[in-house]
């Protein structure tokens, strides 16, 4: 079993990276396999609506949004982690994301995912609640803990010293461990997977 975690801050181990550092290691403990994606300093390209993906199976820009779809079918599950800016989160990641869910062409399902969210002070449950929503439109059960997702500092160092914050990821980790290895069980005994309808699509047009 194998998590993607995706760190959406410019900042390459900061605060975000501290977060989702704690729940790679608690995976671990259980055998599972992590992966930490860093998306990076420069500009990630949103979606035009261009509908290649559509055709193609990938987005035209390609970039780190390709090479995971490449590679999705190897994901079990994934953990979506930003920095707070404005109650939101990062804009790296949301625009990865936005590419990502809209290209997988409903390879998503089934895939458990996780929202961390890291800030100072405010804004980390509008933040969370942004993230949470690409799994919940793509029939990703999602997985909690024991408090909202989220840690609080300014600095790696602060973070550390933020021992819910931490707790609750390794508690994120511990309920995601569990989930993967409940749904490898049901597998193993045959149990099917959710019979999921042509998808339906209507506009709010009189």
């Amino acid at each position: 079993m194998k998590v993607l975690l995706i760190n959406g801050s410019p900042n390459e181990h900061g605060c975000t990276y501290t977060a989702l550092s704690e729940v790679a290691q608690t995976l671990h403990g259980h055998g599972i396999k992590t992966e930490l994606l860093y998306l990076g300093k420069k500009p990630v390209a949103g979606c035009i609506a261009c509908g290649g993906c559509g055709r193609t199976g990938k987005c035209v820009f390609d970039d780190q949004v390709n090479d995971v779809l490449s590679r999705l079918d190897a994901i079990d599950a994934v953990v979506a982690g930003s920095p707070v800016y404005y109650a939101a989160a990062s804009g790296q990641i949301t625009s990865f994301l936005n590419r990502l869910f809209y290209a997988s062409g409903g390879r998503m399902a089934g895939k458990p995912g996780a929202a961390v969210v890291s800030c100072r002070r405010g804004g980390a449950s509008a933040a969370f609640d942004q993230l949470n929503k690409y799994f919940t439109i793509s029939s990703m059960p999602v997985v909690s803990s024991q408090y909202w997702n989220q840690v609080h500092g300014s600095t790696p160092e602060e973070v550390r010293r933020d021992e819910e914050g931490l707790q609750t990821m390794r508690t994120l980790g511990e309920n995601m461990a569990w989930l993967l290895k409940s749904i490898e069980a049901g597998r193993k005994a045959g149990v099917p997977a959710p019979v999921r309808e042509s998808p339906l699509r209507t506009n709010f047009i009189r």
